[in-house]
């Protein structure tokens, strides 16, 4: 028997194996795949030599969430390098938008929209701390900073009603800003995508969006180390099929969808709840092109040569028009496609010279099309005579991710959609959404609050509730700090 079961190793299973481990537990991780990780693993997946991110590849949570903050992913190895262009949006005619981590640097190349940029973001960047602690947070406690929440919650409500037009005059700015509202895969002009946009981009001005050096799986590395450095198991290759399954635990914690819950706990769940789990919705979902090249991208627009993100897509017009086509179950003729070039800060993702591309198209769930052409016409769009440094591309089709990873349902990479109801009751409408009517066993990953996003905090929502309620142990919000009318956690 041992203390702690976390079935899943990615950022969400891995954080709260830490935060459990870090009580005194004796934790056991299982993963079913050969390597630790989930949507943050490295490999290579075109040629030798290129290095990929197959899931996440910039990190701007690994410097703003409370646990990675915490944790210190520099103390243990992590290297984040900040591109001298946090994210760029190109536009047709040669032009581009660039976000800086300078807030005032970014508005002077906005244009006449350079003061409306700033007077949206300058109140979320001087409070960016409390604005990252709403948006992860479980979502049921009280926020801590009730003039950043206001703030951040009228601006959500602009960019997600008619008037999210009505700020800016030209065209740079508003296709800035949906670029990033569009990561959450929905049409940009709504609560979900619109919440994203402003914190993601907040981050953008106060921490940076960062590359880790060597790839993603640098952060599942480090977590992994720590989990076994005190004294925890992570097993790779354990292929979990039912709670049965399981050593004997007081504690599991499953980072999984809903549908992998149901799998795995077959009949023991109440029927109400299993209802519940059976009604979350899946909407929308992403297609990863890799590409391999023999030189950076020719980005006509200049200032995209520095910049770790690219959002291709074209005006927040076109952009608005591609993600609805998506939510509809269409193909866009001309698809939403995030680009990450971390070569320019690490150059040792390829051999001398060459570049490792990331990218994927936001395509319907489900979908079995192969978008490499579509999205290497979009690559061409914006940088004439990128097909020609192509030495080799890697497609996924949307319908084959689950493969590697379950909680990918279709291609889905949210974990689920980004509606204001699942948003709020993720991923059933209960006070306590982590702790499931079996006994014992907690839901620990994105399909919980506050979902997506390589921050580990649905998993601290998860663990700290299992330490309270199972153990006794309480830990402050980080998860790693031991909260002060507690004595000291277990070593």
């Amino acid at each position: 028997m041992v203390d702690a079961v976390v079935v899943g190793s990615g950022p969400n299973g891995l954080a709260a194996a830490v935060v459990l481990a870090r009580a005194g537990l004796e934790v056991e991780v299982h993963e079913q795949a050969e390597t630790a990780g989930g949507g943050a693993r490295t490999r290579e997946v075109t040629l030798p030599g290129f290095r990929h991110d197959t899931g996440s590849a910039v990190h701007p949570l690994a410097l703003a969430s409370p646990f990675l903050a915490a944790f210190d992913l520099p103390a243990h190895g992590v290297d984040l390098l900040q591109p001298a262009v946090a994210y760029g949006h190109p536009l047709d005619g040669g032009r581009a938008a660039l976000a800086l981590r300078d807030l005032d640097a970014t508005a002077d190349g906005l244009g006449r929209d350079g003061e409306a940029w700033r007077r949206l973001f300058l109140p979320l960047v001087e409070r960016w701390r409390d604005v990252v602690g709403v948006a992860l947070s479980d979502w049921r406690s009280v926020p801590s900073d009730l003039t950043a929440t206001l703030r951040l919650g009228l601006a959500v409500l602009e960019q997600a009603s008619p008037a999210w037009g009505a700020r800016f005059r030209g065209e740079e700015a508003p296709a800035l800003f949906t670029g990033v509202a569009a990561h959450a895969i929905a049409p940009p002009r709504a609560i979900g995508p619109a919440g994203a946009g402003l914190m993601l981009a907040t981050l953008a001005h106060a921490v940076g969006w960062p590359v880790p050096r060597g790839g993603s799986q640098s952060i599942t590395d480090a977590l992994v180390a720590e989990v076994r450095e005190l004294g925890g198991r992570v097993l790779t290759s354990s292929d979990v099929r039912s709670l049965r399954d399981l050593p004997r635990a007081r504690a599991v914690l499953l980072d999984v969808v809903p549908r992998g819950l149901l799998a795995l706990a077959g009949d023991a769940l109440p029927a109400g709840y299993a209802a519940w789990l059976r009604r979350y919705r899946h909407v929308s979902a992403a297609a990863p092109v890799h590409f391999a090249l023999s030189g950076p991208v020719p980005w006509t627009a200049p200032g995209l040569a520095g910049a770790g993100t690219v959002h291709v897509g074209g005006s927040r017009a076109q952009i608005a028009a591609a993600e609805d086509a998506v939510a509809h179950g269409r193909h866009a003729e001309r698809p939403y496609v995030l680009v990450a070039q971390p070569g320019i800060v690490d150059p040792d993702r390829a051999p001398a010279g060459a570049q490792t591309l990331w990218t994927y198209a936001h395509v319907p769930l489900g979908s079995t099309v192969d978008v490499g052409d579509v999205v290497q016409a979009q690559l061409e769009r914006f940088a004439p005579g990128f097909s020609d440094l192509v030495l080799a591309r890697t497609v996924r089709r949307a319908v084959d991710l689950a493969a590697e990873n379950p909680n990918q349902v279709g291609g889905d990479i949210a974990a689920g959609a980004v509606t204001p109801w699942q948003l709020l009751f993720r991923p059933v409408p209960r006070w306590d959404p982590y702790r499931t009517p079996l006994p014992g066993v907690y839901l620990c990953s994105a399909a919980t609050s506050p979902g997506a996003g390589v921050h580990g905090m649905s998993g601290v929502h998860a663990a700290r509730r299992a330490l309270r309620q199972r153990f006794g142990i309480r830990v402050g919000a980080d998860g790693l700090t031991p909260a002060a009318s507690t004595p000291a956690a277990r070593r």
